[in-house]
């Protein structure tokens, strides 16, 4: 994106949200919490993007060893990682050594200047599609958060990460390269201490988003292997903390119920407006954003589904 082009996005953001007043001061506030021995989560909001989250609507966290800091994801704009910096340094003065992106949504990596002086990974194909997507992916950024992203530019992972595991200190790392979301999407569980940061393969009592799935049955199949995972502590990507099967459970029930409404649905061959009337399974309306996360679903999704019935 040109600097001029961010500028007028900027600007044309601080003229609606200070309409002549004073603006209060941006900040993200904010707070660590403890999961694990050595181990933080940063958990965002439950909600959809706005100018009054700021995109704070992702889980990311860090793990403090010996070793130096290991980050996993770095948030949705420059002043989101700024914050999530001078966090971390209020824990500890150990350097931010390794930085993991998960997958190219914006909320995961938009924060990633913020490390610029680490080693910033990220599995191939989420590179990849970073570059492809990334700038049109902040330039909407500029739009729904407004003056949140000021000074917020794109920086690409450093590296590819193709190793399967990494000890740092005393904790040992092992990753997952995963595709149910959006084809390109990293797990890292600590085997030191069981914590499995699940990224946007697992949603918890948030409905999950679908635009860049390559399939509700391929992520329904991983998350069978996500089930098996010997984890004490599950991190979603959005969403609260888990230590039992409820959030895989929840998930696998939920995408199951997607897959066969919308197959049922072109079967029948129901019009895009008729499917989003669908009502929602019993239970499913506890989920938060869950008919407006189904309405774009359908949008997303259901033109394949017409495509296989026909």
């Amino acid at each position: 994106m040109s600097v001029i082009k961010r500028s007028v996005l900027v600007a044309c953001a601080v003229l609606l949200t200070t309409k002549g007043a004073s603006a209060a001061p941006l900040q993200y506030q904010l707070k660590p919490e403890q999961i694990a021995p050595d181990t933080y989560l940063l958990q965002g909001k439950m909600q959809d993007f706005s100018r009054k989250n700021g995109g704070n609507i992702v889980n990311t966290g860090f793990v403090v060893t010996d070793a130096g800091v290991l980050v996993f994801d770095t948030g949705p704009s420059r002043r989101y990682g700024e914050a999530m910096r001078q966090a971390i340094s209020e824990i500890t003065d150990q350097p931010v050594v390794h930085v993991f992106n998960s997958h190219h949504h914006p909320d995961h990596f938009l924060g990633n200047q913020a490390f610029a002086d680490s080693t910033i990974w990220a599995l191939p194909g989420t590179g990849q599609k970073m570059a492809q997507q990334g700038g049109a992916f902040t330039e909407n950024m500029y739009r729904l958060v407004g003056d949140w992203m000021r000074d917020t530019e794109m920086l690409l992972p450093h590296k590819p990460l193709e190793m399967e595991q990494l000890e740092l200190g005393k904790h040992r790392f092992r990753f997952y390269a995963m595709k149910g979301h959006t084809g390109a999407d990293l797990m890292m569980l600590d085997e030191t201490t069981g914590v499995l940061f699940a990224s946007d393969m697992v949603f918890y009592q948030r409905a999950l988003t679908t635009p860049h799935t390559p399939g509700l049955p391929v992520w329904l199949a991983e998350m069978e292997q996500i089930a098996d995972i010997p984890y004490k502590l599950l991190v979603p990507g959005h969403g609260p903390t888990v230590q039992d099967r409820a959030a895989t459970d929840q998930m696998q029930d939920y995408l199951r119920w997607l897959d066969q409404t919308l197959t049922k649905a072109a079967e029948q061959g129901k019009s895009m407006t008729e499917v989003m009337r669908t009502p929602l399974k019993p239970g499913f309306e506890k989920i938060n954003l869950s008919r407006e996360e189904f309405a774009r679903t359908v949008v997303h999704l259901y033109p394949r589904y017409e495509d296989a019935a026909f």
